[in-house]
Parts: C-alpha cells; structure tokens; sequence
C-alpha cells in the first residue's frame, strides 16, 4: 500500500470497524488506513442478521424516541445521534445505491433482502479508498510511545498507528478487556442482553407456537416491565416483550443467577379489578354456553383451554355455572400469572453483551477517549446496547461515522 501520511487501526472488521474505516480514508484521502481483523471472517454479524436479510436500522427518527431504545447508554447517544442518526443512514446507503425499506415492524431492510448487499457495499467502498484488511490479526497488547501507538498481534507481529479505532464489539469476560485497561481505561462487567426465558418443566411450554398479540411481562418485585406481543416456545417465553425485558434487566438478572419470577398479563386492556366487572356483562351475555367453546378475548383456542385447566374449570361448563374459587382463578391467571424462571436462552443471532468501556470515558461527539489521545472507539466495546430490531447496528454506523469525521479533521 501506498505510504500516504499518517496512519489509522482500525481494531476489528464488524459494522463499526468498517463504517470508521471507510468513512476515514473517504473523508481524508491522506491517511493510510487499516483494519485489523482477529478472524478470518469479516462482518460476520452483518452477515447473519435478520435471517441473513441485514436490519440495518430502525424506522425511528425522533432522536427523543430513538434514546428510549437503548437500555443504556442514552444520555451519550443523545449527543451522537445528533451528528448521526436513522435519517443518516438511510441516506448513506441511498448514496451508494442501496434502498432500504421498513416493515410494519419499524425493522429496515435492503430492497435485496439479503445481507450480501450491505457486506459488498462496505468491501467495495474499502476497496474504494484503498483501505487495507489484515486478517486473523488478534490484537494483544497497546502502548503509546511518542504519539505513536504500537499494537502487538498474537505471533508477535507488531504495527505502528496515529490513531487507533477500537471496534473490535462486546467481551463477555473482564480478562478480554486488560489490554484497554493497560491504556487506563475502566469497564462495566458484560453480561448478556436480548435473551429468552427458560421455563423447564412448566406445562404452558406443551403450547409452543402459540403467541399472544399484546401482554404485559414484569420482573416480580420490580418496577421493570414491557407490554408486547410474547411467543410461547418449547423451553419457555420468547418474543418482542421478554427480549425488550431481558435487555432493561440484563444486570438484575444477571445478579439473580437468571432465577427469578415473572408476572404476566395476557389482557393488558384488563386488570383484576375492571375484569371483574366486565365478567359480570360476560356472565349474563353467555350464560347458557360452555365456556370451553366460548372464548370472548379473542385468545388461541389452545391457550383458552390451558388458562381453562389452571383455573380447575372443565370446558363443558356453562358460563352460568363457574363457582366464584373457579372465577376468580381464572381471572387472576388471565391477569397476572406467575411463572419461575430458570435460566435464559441466548435469542438466534442477535446476541450482545450489556457493559464496555465506560461512556464517562469517552467524548460523544468524537468517541475519542478522553484519557488518551488519538485513541477512538466504535461499537458494542462500548457501554451502549439497543434492543433487537436495528439499534445496535444504528449505534455501530453513528459511532463509527463520528470517529472517522473526528480522526479525518484532526489531520
């Protein structure tokens, strides 16, 4: 590669790495640029999600809104996304010919429909801008020398570098972050975030498959909950509502050994009190017909029955019939079921630590560290994560772009 001037690491080969990269090397045609990768894959995350489709964002533009998507981490992306948010990004790729286009989800994809198109794009604009790829390059050690930084590679390989990006994503063992510690920085211990509930034994996991539209699942003793819809699988509860949760609670959670319980109710317009009116209206409206055949919330027919069995009632009962024990057991099971919780399930692939490099430590409107110079992170090394559904790519392309505009200027 051409010596051109100064030189930039980029320490990893993720959707931080790159964007830092290439956006880098674009804005200064003057600096060398590198990414090294520990693997001998590049993009590997980008590759597999969304079913290998690449949710490459959120159809969320309000920056106020975007925060609240984000467990941690809100109060600095409040800063960065006013220099890189969702619009951005769109924008970005627009540029280099790529559409995207969201679902009813909110969830953005490529018109393509498959990962393969975001992954070129950024190979080609690395191609592009002369941005050389080391792979199967472990960075073991820093040190800063003279304004210059020295990285040693696992083998004993060395390089020499200005600046230095670190995006290497999320360590899930404190002993992964002691050559950043070295450097001076601090870390929040990770634990996981985005995961499943393990149930084993309970007898609502015969229902797999079935899922309910809208539910409110909260941590007993807690404050922390979220309404949404919640899918019943062979090893427990999944979907929307529990990932959303496991995220805001990953360090409770995680203090309490992933045992715990849980309360949901299946009928989030209901609570006991105002179900029991209405059960009154329901009562009189179907007196005569056998509650088994008769569900008036709208409920699989499955999961009615199950709700039926908790409740002790046989489904040839007539309406009219239900003891007060029976009713009352039935509503308090629609409304706030308790469920133990033993273990967690890591969600596909779009698992990510919660903790990295404390925020305190790094300045928002550049991700320079604020403890040494010329040193800038990108990514889930951070101490940010997002829920699933393109919030942790959305934070990869805003900190990877603030870094290379902040490393491209200082030049």
């Amino acid at each position: 590669m051409e010596n051109k001037g100064k030189t930039l690491i980029v320490i990893g080969g993720g959707a931080a790495g790159f964007f830092c990269a290439v956006n880098a090397a674009k804005n200064n045609p003057t600096l060398n640029v590198i990414i090294t990768e520990k693997s001998s894959k590049l993009l590997s995350k980008v590759k597999v999600s969304g079913g290998g489709r690449c949710n490459v964002t959120h159809h969320c533009f309000g920056i106020e809104e975007l925060i609240k998507k984000y467990p941690r981490g809100q109060h600095f992306l409040k800063k960065a996304f006013h220099h890189f948010n969702t619009a951005h990004t769109i924008q970005w790729f627009e540029e280099r010919g790529i559409t995207l286009k969201a679902e009813a989800d909110g969830r953005m994809f490529p018109q393509s429909n498959t990962s393969q198109t975001i992954i070129d794009c950024l190979l080609k604009e690395a191609n592009k801008y002369n941005v050389e790829i080391i792979m199967n390059a472990d960075v073991k050690q820093i040190s800063k020398v003279n304004f210059v930084f020295q990285l040693q590679l696992a083998g004993g390989r060395h390089l020499l570098a200005d600046y230095v990006c670190v995006a290497c994503g999320g360590f899930s063992k404190p002993e992964h972050f002691q050559w950043l510690q070295q450097l001076g920085h601090s870390f929040e211990s990770a634990v996981p975030s985005l995961f499943t509930f393990n149930m084993p034994g309970n007898s609502i996991t015969a229902l797999m498959g079935v899922s309910v539209e809208q539910a409110i699942v909260k941590i007993t003793g807690t404050k922390l909950l979220q309404e949404g819809p919640v899918l019943i699988t062979h090893w427990g509860l999944s979907g929307p509502a529990v990932l959303k949760l496991s995220a805001y609670a990953a360090r409770e959670l995680a203090q309490e050994g992933y045992n715990f319980s849980i309360l949901i109710n299946w009928l989030p317009q209901y609570n006991e009190q105002t179900l029991k009116t209405k059960w009154q209206l329901l009562r009189n409206q179907l007196a005569t017909q056998a509650i088994g055949s008769k569900n008036p919330f709208h409920l699989a027919a499955r999961l009615w029955q199950y709700f039926l069995q908790q409740a002790a009632i046989p489904v040839e009962t007539r309406w009219s019939a239900i003891t007060a024990k029976q009713q009352n057991k039935l509503i308090q099971t629609l409304v706030a079921q308790s469920f133990e919780v033993k273990g967690k399930t890591t969600f596909k692939e779009e698992f990510v630590t919660c903790g990295g490099i404390k925020l305190s430590e790094i300045n928002a409107s550049t991700m320079q560290s604020r403890i040494v110079s010329n040193l800038f992170f990108a990514g889930e090394i951070m101490d940010v994560d997002g829920i699933t559904g393109g919030f942790n790519f959305q934070h990869a392309w805003t900190s990877g772009w603030i870094a290379a505009k902040a490393i491209a200027e200082v030049l």
